[in-house]
């Protein structure tokens, strides 16, 4: 089983993301569950959620505590959110940021794993009109992880998005091609 951990700020889409990540996987033929956590705080506060993805039917229910792969929308949060936590140790964090690589790995506490980074917030600007980052960062999170297909995640936003899946198709895709990749 695959665990993933979204961190983003109320309104970028992580609880979105989480979803459509696990829409595409059993789309694909697996089994998946995706779930936010979080309480009664508004748009701009920090969120996580949560995704699981298997061969087999997945039983639990409870929170990811040490998650294969953590997905980072905000470039703040791992300023004030221990975002590695838990972490396996060949883990993936793919984040959101237009910081060089050492300059990650500092805030990130010392990160020596493997690091996928994307400037998002730019993409998602330029290609949306919005600095809501979360389908550019399933680009990001393709090119590190692999672990959907493009074609199914495509499909996924076609019926999320209808109208507006083109956008998000394209920054997406542009992630997928400006992410830097640090293992």
């Amino acid at each position: 089983m695959i665990e993933v951990r979204l961190h983003g700020r109320g309104g970028q889409g992580a609880v979105t993301s989480a979803e459509l990540i696990a829409i595409s996987a059993i789309n694909q033929g697996n089994y998946a569950q995706a779930f936010p956590s979080f309480g009664p705080e508004r748009r701009g506060a920090p969120v996580m959620a949560f995704v699981r993805i298997s061969d087999q039917r997945i039983r639990t229910r409870e929170k990811v505590y040490n998650p294969d792969i953590v997905v980072v929308l905000d470039p703040s949060l791992p300023t004030i959110v221990n975002v590695t936590d838990g972490l396996k140790k060949d883990g993936w964090v793919v984040l959101n940021s237009a910081k060089d690589e050492k300059t990650l790995r500092e805030i990130l506490g010392g990160f020596k794993g493997k690091l996928a980074v994307v400037d998002a917030t730019k993409i998602a600007i330029e290609e949306l009109g919005l600095p809501i980052t979360n389908t550019t960062m399933l680009g990001a999170f393709l090119k590190a992880t692999g672990l959907v297909d493009q074609e199914y995640l495509e499909e996924a936003l076609e019926h999320r998005f209808g109208r507006l899946a083109e956008k998000n198709k394209a920054a997406m895709a542009r992630a997928i091609k400006e992410t830097k990749i640090y293992a």
